[in-house]
């Protein structure tokens, strides 16, 4: 399989699962364009596309592609029904596209209905698991991101996070004012600087980084806790959590 972005609108990414037999599949195109350009670039045909949660700029583009592929499967949540989906996904169920199994993960929270793709070792999030971050909850609660993130924790060290954004900087610099004296973070931080100024993606991330540099995976820190004004241990691990959020909102 070979794995690619596709940069779309300002920061975001589509992304494109190559089977390197002619065909692939897209994941959130917010935006036809880039994505057919790549397909006609690469002689690609897509198998199927792979739609996260319901938000214009994951599923802007669905609408032309299909228009130009009749027949092409669209598989999403049942929030993305009216986005072009014709088959809707439900936690736990695995679907499969050309051989290649894909488990379904609810991970409610950034929206109600949204949903990740796993198909090792790729991760299909969206907007929840963002490389050092976390999506904003527009609809959910932090308590819904918090058991998403320990669910999608639960998933091998080898996994590579396929967000939908390049917010990687910008959530590093939130993580070093919180923990400025965290060195993983600070090394961590100099890698993706040197990676954008040459004008590559930071992303896909391993969840093995991830589970060191991502703050939203480390709520059991306690030297994080105290950070965030917990002197005593917290009642629940998802107050951490949500403390961090609005913290992130308002930084």
């Amino acid at each position: 399989m070979n794995l690619i972005s596709i940069p779309a609108f300002q920061d975001n990414y589509i992304w494109l699962l190559d089977n390197q037999q002619g065909h692939c599949v897209l994941v959130d195109p917010g935006e036809a364009q880039p994505a057919l350009d790549a397909l006609e670039r690469l002689n690609l045909t897509p198998d199927a596309i792979l739609l996260t949660h319901h938000h214009h700029d994951h599923v802007g583009g669905v609408a032309q592609i299909a228009a130009r592929y009749p027949g092409l499967k669209v598989y999403g949540p049942q929030e993305t029904a009216d986005k072009g989906t014709n088959h809707i996904v439900h936690d736990g169920e695995t679907i499969e596209i050309n051989g290649r199994q894909y488990a379904v993960i609810a991970v409610p929270g950034h929206t109600l209905g949204h949903v990740a793709f796993y198909s090792a070792p790729y991760l299909f999030c969206g907007d929840t698991i963002f490389s050092a971050g976390c999506g904003r909850l527009f609809e959910g609660t932090a308590e819904q991101m918090y058991n998403a993130f320990q669910q999608l924790a639960q998933l091998p060290d080898n996994t590579l996070i396929c967000c939908a954004h390049e917010y990687t900087l910008s959530n590093l610099k939130f993580a070093r004012a919180i923990l400025p004296e965290d060195r993983e973070i600070e090394t961590y931080q100099q890698q993706v600087e040197a990676l954008r100024a040459k004008g590559y993606p930071s992303i896909p991330a391993k969840l093995q980084t991830e589970r060191k540099i991502n703050l939203f995976l480390r709520c059991h820190d306690t030297d994080l806790q105290k950070k965030l004004g917990f002197h005593t241990p917290p009642d629940h691990l998802h107050s951490v959590f949500s403390e961090l959020r609005l913290r992130k909102d308002n930084f």
